[in-house]
């Protein structure tokens, strides 16, 4: 049994050793992780309970919402915990389930982003034909593949991972466990996975911005054709907030993965992995929906403040 793993729990080197800043930024991460739950989930409850939203654009948001609810969960409770410890371990086995989890939402995210670039593409310019293209299995379809593309890269990086040795040392160079600075420590091959990584970045997320570009130049094409400026500034409103929130996490997914374990950096990877894991799922609600009229009349519907 040669893949037997020497070393039995990991060592997180965390946010920051000065204890001065551990609990302002616990009451940081605590803030963004409740707006996050609360505003995900409260997305997720009004477009089950308001009718006017039982639409093409509103499923995807959901599922959208639901993923980013449990992709922050899966980092940031580990996070304040660690903020409050004095010795940050985590166990070999957890190690790999984060690892898991984080290669199952966020590539599942990424694939739903470009769904949702269809359906901007499908309602500017095909508006005819919307409800037809968008239909029920479609919507379940475009899903259902996002989910097993996921699937296949988490099992994919989960399995290479569980086959490395590490024998020591075992403190990772992260504030949770992640790919690029657990590679660093293994004391066997690591060639397989970082070639993973590298494949799985172009369909994970290159593949998929490519579509949303095409699919933009298409909606651009189609929006600057309509003589109304009314009509161009409310096609383009509807498209700003998926074009940010996509820039945001494809790029920095992408510049955290697709480069090798040798160019990692500490820093770098913090920043970045800080804005994707925890400051997007937070974003999402407020960049996509509250802005959004639909939205803030099913909040004021739930509330019992609705104007006739």
């Amino acid at each position: 049994m040669e893949n037997e793993t020497l070393v039995s729990q990991f060592l997180l080197e965390g946010l920051t050793d000065t204890k001065e800043l551990r609990p302002l930024l616990f009451a940081v991460f605590l803030l963004i992780y409740i707006v996050a739950i609360v505003g995900n989930l409260g997305i997720v409850s009004l477009i089950v309970l308001d009718s006017r939203l039982h639409t093409p654009m509103y499923f995807f948001l959901g599922n959208l919402s639901l993923l980013d609810a449990a992709y922050i969960s899966n980092t940031v409770p580990q996070v304040l915990v660690h903020l409050l410890a004095a010795v940050r371990t985590m166990p070999y086995h957890s190690c790999l389930i984060q690892i898991f989890f984080l290669h199952f939402l966020a590539p599942w995210e990424c694939f739903l982003l470009t769904a949702m670039a269809y359906d901007r593409y499908a309602a500017i310019c095909q508006p005819l034909y919307y409800l037809v293209l968008m239909g029920r299995r479609t919507r379940t379809g475009l899903t259902s593949i996002s989910c097993l593309l996921a699937l296949t890269n988490a099992l994919t990086h989960t399995i290479l991972a569980a086959l490395l040795k590490f024998c020591g040392p075992r403190l990772v160079t992260h504030f949770f466990c992640d790919l690029p600075p657990l590679l660093k420590l293994s004391c066997s091959s690591t060639r397989a996975n970082e070639l993973a990584l590298f494949f799985f970045s172009f369909i994970v997320a290159l593949a998929p911005c490519a579509l949303v570009v095409i699919s933009y130049i298409y909606v651009v094409a189609a929006v600057v054709r309509i003589r109304s400026a009314e009509g161009r500034r409310k096609a383009f409103s509807t498209c700003g907030a998926h074009i940010s929130i996509v820039c945001i996490f494809y790029l920095t997914s992408v510049l955290c993965y697709i480069l090798p374990s040798s160019a990692y950096s500490r820093l770098r990877d913090r920043v970045l992995s800080v804005l994707y894991v925890v400051l997007t799922p937070m974003l999402n609600p407020i960049i996509y929906s509250m802005r959004n009229k639909e939205v803030k009349k099913a909040l004021q519907k739930a509330l019992g403040k609705e104007r006739a």
